[in-house]
């Protein structure tokens, strides 16, 4: 990694805490630029704004948790567990995108300014609902949202309990079952019942 994407990822990861812990609104890229050997000048020279800076940060860190937690519709309780694990794993992320949906899109689709962003995961469930692996009796983009929200249960914005990494591991694991059971009977067809406590 060359000098620039060095000092490019040392911004991020910079510019991650702070957005994080005060929104885009109340972020300050003079604090950014003091918790690294950057200054603010080089900052927006790579960037552009304050605005851009997180937008690339979000980006970033959204992939991240993608990658972490790949889809397979063929195993939706699977899924929304390694979700929860993102979740627990990474809470500068739920903040991140608890400060999107606050200061930039109260309402519809989160990543709406990305053309064709859940393409594939919608007709991932699709392709399982056709095939008789999941409910048919609910749209996929229904059946997607709420998918999200159960493995989100316990994440940084939740109105009951928020869960920790450094709780309990009974916890976890009893959450993580509960997880895959609701799940499974939820969305999923055709599945032995023993198959909840796996």
């Amino acid at each position: 990694m060359g000098d620039a994407a060095q000092t490019q990822q040392r911004i991020l990861a910079a510019a991650t805490v702070e957005f994080a812990e005060r929104g885009i609104a109340g972020a300050r890229v003079d604090r950014i630029a003091a918790t690294t050997p950057i200054n603010k000048s080089q900052i927006y020279s790579y960037f552009g704004s304050k605005d851009k800076l997180f937008d690339a940060v979000f980006a970033g860190r959204v992939e991240t948790g993608v990658a972490a937690a790949p889809l397979d519709a063929d195993d939706l309780p699977d899924y929304a567990v390694r979700l929860y694990d993102t979740y627990l794993d990474d809470p500068h992320l739920v903040r991140l995108l608890t400060w999107a949906r606050l200061e930039r899109t109260p309402s519809g689709a989160l990543f709406g300014h990305v053309p064709n962003r859940d393409v594939e995961a919608l007709a991932a469930i699709e392709y399982a609902q056709a095939r008789g692996v999941l409910v048919d009796d609910i749209a996929a983009e229904d059946l997607w949202s709420m998918l999200i929200a159960l493995a989100a249960t316990w994440a940084q914005s939740a109105i009951v309990y928020t869960a920790d990494a450094a709780e309990d591991a009974d916890h976890h694991a009893r959450r993580r079952t509960a997880l895959r059971a609701t799940v499974r009977r939820a969305f999923c067809k055709n599945l032995d019942a023993t198959d909840d406590h796996r």
